[in-house]
């Protein structure tokens, strides 16, 4: 009997499972859907579970988060961790939310670790904040970010706030992949409470989660003097608005026009499709408001808060959209200006970015003098190296981005931050008030100062099982291949992650990588425009990235798009 089959038996038949599962399955007519749900367990990844709401091993239901919380909670109980510190909870609005985190906080319970719950939902950098606020061991985060309203998902959190990382990731698979359906442990609700194991948080921690927002501010006088320039934000449903409108006020932003449709906290994301603030379309409510008033720029949040989007006016008076490089650069150099100017800034800096982001960050930093590091994608690498600098006392971090619209000003948590970094980017649009400049005219004074870098990213969604296979593929070809040129330019460097090595293709030269493994292939040309290709670890997609730098604006923009096209038509010939 082949396993999809074997496992849809169990779930139909055994009594670890509710009458109202074993309704939805037996329901289920397409045999293609019963192989879906069923052809593997949902992958504990290293950052977690993903996936479909529904029933099925290969889905987000209350089993799967109970066997994935069993195996963390087996991790905490039988490696040399002090688990009595406790593990705190938050969760998203999205469709059983919730119900998650309450049955993940009670199977730890059972298990005798202790839980701090939120009882509403809250951002996901709040989490991050709160585990190192209430000195917990660990923490988890219900939440898909700004996948689909079909999804949810289950981030796993260190003691340090940030997501967990290698060796610990692969530990808690492992626990997590031994775990049974039918051994998971569970507590009613009165008896955790009773033994002081189910702790409900209250809004003190909202407080000093926002001070510590608060304290990232560079120019706080001119937002009392500015504060009323108008500005537009969407929360896109979300769990950023409550939080986010507040930290606003509380600093003197007076003139916060918000998308009321998409204010309240809906998982069924009721007026957009895919709440994702990378995505043009997650603006289109905002828009028609943002004309209205006038605004300086217009943000918007994913659903747990952790990344932000920003539109701005041009000359013409259209809204432009920016892509997460073009923030990241305002941001680094807004932050490493101004910390400059007020004597703020360390001597031992550091910034961090990850390897598909703009190289123009580099840039910023060495014209500054400042370390820039740059690891894998996934900001718990970012987070992961603010501890080494903590852990080791060499240097200071200040800053850290991802293309992927995540960002980090300060070490008050170690995740991305979408509320914080919105209060900067409102901070930054009033002191741009101050110059009489707007948005695009200080990006564009940047590029005048380091060079016209221009970047874009293609997603291939590749969905199910034939998808899956599709994406290995492609990423096995270049294991081995690689272009000697994309548009006509020779390739210089190919770097391939997952075999930990980089080959000069003009000398022959092999030499090391000294990053961990991980599933990625880099193209660096002789003229440092750059192509990268590697499959997303949250959905079925394969992702390309690409960069070049040219001394204009128009050659660099005809240059991206050509290499873009070509390198496209390269990796769909596989």
């Amino acid at each position: 009997m082949e396993l999809h089959r074997k496992n849809y038996d169990f779930w139909t038949t055994d009594n670890h499972f509710d009458e109202k599962t074993k309704e939805e399955i037996k329901a289920i007519t397409d045999e293609n859907e019963i192989k879906e749900r069923f052809y593997k367990n949902l992958e504990f990844g290293t950052a977690g579970l993903r996936g479909i709401l529904g029933a099925g091993t290969n889905r987000m239901n209350i089993y799967t988060v109970g066997a994935s919380t069993q195996g963390f909670a087996d991790y905490l109980l039988n490696e040399d961790i002090d688990h009595t510190k406790g593990v705190a909870i938050s969760f998203d609005p999205r469709n059983m939310s919730k119900e998650f985190a309450k049955y993940t906080a009670l199977v730890f319970n059972a298990n005798g670790i202790k839980t701090y719950i939120y009882t509403d939902i809250r951002p996901t950098p709040q989490l991050s904040f709160t585990i190192r606020h209430l000195n917990c061991v660990a923490g988890v985060m219900i939440t898909a970010s700004h996948n689909p309203k079909e999804y949810n998902g289950y981030k796993v959190y260190g003691p340090d706030g940030a997501q967990v990382n290698s060796p610990y990731d692969e530990k808690i698979i492992n626990y997590v992949n031994n775990t049974i359906f039918d051994k998971v442990k569970t507590i009613s609700i009165e008896e955790a409470k009773e033994k002081g194991l189910y702790i409900e948080l209250e809004e003190d921690i909202d407080i000093e989660f926002l001070k510590e927002c608060q304290n990232i501010s560079l120019n706080p006088e001119l937002i009392k003097e500015f504060g009323n320039i108008p500005i537009v934000y969407t929360p896109l449903h979300g769990a950023g608005y409550i939080p986010t409108i507040n930290l606003l006020k509380n600093v003197g932003f007076t003139n916060i026009r918000v998308v009321e449709s998409q204010a309240i906290p809906d998982g069924n994301f009721p007026t957009i499709e895919y709440p994702n603030p990378e995505e043009r379309e997650a603006f289109n409510y905002a828009i028609e408001i943002t004309k209205e008033i006038n605004a300086e720029i217009i943000f918007a949040q994913d659903p747990d808060a952790d990344r932000v989007g920003v539109m701005c006016r041009d000359k013409n008076g259209d809204y432009v959209k920016l892509n997460g490089n073009m923030v990241g650069v305002i941001l680094a150099e807004y932050v490493i200006t101004q910390m400059q100017k007020k004597n703020k800034l360390p001597k031992n800096a550091a910034i961090i970015t990850s390897v598909v982001s703009s190289q123009m960050t580099n840039i910023i930093a060495e014209k500054n003098n400042i370390k820039c590091f740059e690891v894998f994608t996934g900001f718990k690498h970012i987070g992961e190296l603010i501890k080494k600098f903590e852990t080791e006392d060499t240097y200071k971090f200040i800053y850290g981005f991802e293309e992927s619209y995540g960002y980090l000003i300060g070490d008050y948590a170690r995740d991305k931050d979408a509320i914080g970094i919105a209060m900067i980017i409102c901070e930054i649009c009033a002191y741009l008030k101050s110059k009489n400049l707007t948005m695009l005219e200080y990006l564009n004074q940047i590029y005048l100062k380091y060079g016209f870098y221009k970047e874009d990213t293609v997603s291939i969604v590749m969905k199910g099982i034939t998808g899956s296979e599709k994406i290995q593929k492609i990423m096995e070809h270049f294991t081995d291949n690689y272009p000697k040129q994309i548009n006509g330019i020779d390739v210089k460097e190919y770097k391939n992650y997952k075999t930990s090595q980089t080959k000069n293709l003009q000398t022959g030269e092999i030499t090391k990588l000294d990053y961990p493994v991980s599933n990625i292939r880099y193209f660096k040309l002789v003229d440092d425009t750059w192509a990268c290709l590697r499959p997303s670890g949250t959905e079925p997609k394969l992702k390309l990235y690409i960069g070049v730098v040219r001394d204009t604006d128009e050659e660099a923009t005809k240059v991206l798009e050509e290499v873009k096209n070509d390198f496209l038509k390269i990796v769909s010939s596989v």
